[in-house]
């Protein structure tokens, strides 16, 4: 028998143990080659229907399909080892029934490979939150800016800055909570609303534009690294400058092909002749 030890990865026994603890480390993650880089530094992946904008220029996540969420998410679970992996359920897959959200849950879950799914929504969406976890489906919940619902809730502003919003958020954490999830992201809320719903909530909470109060905290990793050239959101905080690099070097590598400095005889094969065969005495 080997004596390596085996990676395993963060289970949701261990999300929820992390509760009032060392604030959880999450990042979004779309591709193999990204998967791989932050896997050793995070607790938990989210392969998060931002893609629909980071990776395929849409001007919202209402677009993405459960077949892109698959396809990525896939890629994800295949290329991390110690990471929980969490995938979003994509616009128009949940809502309508708990049943259409469990048959939509168990398909990512069966084709990915990933632990657990995130939905968006509060009170309404506690009954399927109830229905998932029934059935084996570990459930991240989402609360505060909705991303999904931007189109009503009329744009990407903070939100609980109103008594009656304020009430309502914290009623659809509690609501969400008690249904089932083992965590929730909040997002885009008043900092006094976050760290009040983290007080509330028995399940650790992650925020984004939320609180240091927070259990944990996400962030897109296109802003993060400085990948992504847009705008850069009131919450983030960037690492790097991945993009000025890959700028840099596109611009070098156009540089030297146009003034044929590229590919040099170091790059290149059969730059030396062979020699010539000996002549036989005769």
């Amino acid at each position: 028998m080997s004596t390596q030890t085996q990676i395993r990865r963060k289970s949701v026994t261990q999300i929820l143990g992390a509760k009032g603890g060392t604030p959880l480390v999450v990042l979004t993650a779309y591709t193999a080659p990204i998967a791989r880089l932050l896997d050793p530094h995070c607790d938990i992946l989210l392969v998060g229907d931002s893609l629909g904008m980071v990776v395929y220029g849409m001007e919202s996540t209402v677009g993405v399909t459960t077949e892109m969420m698959i396809a990525h998410g896939r890629a994800v679970v295949r290329s991390s080892a110690q990471s929980m992996v969490v995938v979003d359920l994509p616009f128009g897959t949940y809502q309508e029934s708990p049943e259409q959200a469990f048959r939509t849950a168990a398909r990512v879950m069966a084709e990915t490979g990933c632990t657990a799914v995130k939905l968006e929504g509060g009170a309404e969406m506690a009954e399927t939150v109830a229905f998932l976890t029934r059935r084996g489906v570990p459930v991240m919940g989402h609360v505060g800016l909705l991303p999904q619902s931007v189109n009503t809730q009329g744009g990407y502003g903070a939100r609980g800055k109103t008594d009656a919003d304020y009430a309502k958020i914290l009623d659809d954490s509690r609501a969400i909570a008690e249904a089932g999830a083992f965590s929730m992201v909040v997002e885009g809320t008043v900092e006094a609303l976050a760290r009040q719903i983290t007080e509330a909530v028995a399940i650790p909470t992650i925020g984004i534009g939320g609180s240091p109060a927070c259990d944990g905290q996400v962030l897109v990793v296109d802003d993060m690294i400085g990948l992504f050239a847009g705008f850069t959101p009131k919450f983030v905080r960037r690492y790097a400058e991945i993009g000025k690099d890959i700028d840099a070097a596109a611009a070098a590598y156009a540089a030297d092909v146009r003034e044929r400095r590229f590919p040099g005889p170091e790059h290149l094969f059969g730059t030396k002749r062979p020699a010539a065969p000996e002549k036989k005495a005769s």
